[in-house]
Order: structure tokens, then C-alpha cells, then sequence
């Protein structure tokens, strides 16, 4: 997928990414995102992922993971559009890697030279 490395840091838009797969997550939407986390977590400490990682979440998702940095997974909540904040993160940081299929986003992270890779290249990451 292009990636470098090491990934100096990867963002992963929470709600494009959970929500590419009809799971039934709009459901539990809190309940969806602890699990997310938590595989992301198990992903990045079995070593399939390196940190740093920052998963944004926004809305009602955010109930599902409190803000903290646990095991090189950091969870940022977003005042307003994860968007927003993910292109904020993307113009502070060099070399990263957004998991985003949001063509909107995906364009303005391009613009503060990240890389994008889709949901799909993640999930194929995520260990059970």
C-alpha cells in the first residue's frame, strides 16, 4: 500500500473504519467502538502494528473508549467532525498514515502530504 517504514504514526478514522462493514454496529455504537479498541490495542501488542496509533472517535462513540495512551494506542475524542480533527493531527505530524476511505478527507490529509490507506488494509491488520 505505499507505507514507510516505519509508520511514524498511524490515525485511524474510527467511524469510516467501523462502519465499512455491516456488523450491527449501529446498534451499540459505544459498544462497537470498545471492541474496535480494544482489537487495535491486541493488534499493536502482538506486534502486527507499531505505534504510535491514534484512533479518533466522534459522536456517541465516544462513550465507548475514554481518552487515554494504553499500549501505544492513543484514543482522541473529537470536540466536533472526527474529520476535522484528523486533518488537525495530519497538519502537526510528519510522516502519517490515515485509514480513512472519506474521499473529503482522504483529500485534505493528502494536502498536508499523509498517506491514506482504506478500512479494508486495516481490518486485514486487526487480529480476533
Amino acid at each position: 500500500m505505499g507505507l514507510r517504514d516505519p509508520v511514524r504514526m498511524l490515525v485511524i478514522d474510527a467511524a469510516n473504519v467501523i462502519g465499512s462493514r455491516p456488523t450491527g454496529w449501529w446498534r451499540d455504537r459505544p459498544g462497537a467502538t470498545r471492541d474496535f479498541t480494544e482489537r487495535v490495542r491486541a493488534t499493536v501488542t502482538a506486534g502486527r502494528l507499531g505505534p504510535p496509533v491514534t484512533i479518533v472517535l466522534e459522536g456517541r462513540a465516544r462513550a465507548g473508549a475514554d481518552e487515554a495512551d494504553v499500549d501505544g494506542v492513543e484514543v482522541v475524542h473529537a470536540p466536533g467532525e472526527g474529520d476535522d480533527t484528523i486533518a488537525a493531527i495530519a497538519e502537526a505530524n510528519r510522516e502519517v498514515v490515515v485509514v480513512t476511505a472519506d474521499r473529503e478527507l482522504a483529500e485534505r490529509v493528502r494536502a498536508a502530504k499523509a498517506e491514506v490507506v482504506g478500512p479494508s488494509w486495516l481490518l486485514e491488520q486487526l487480529v480476533d
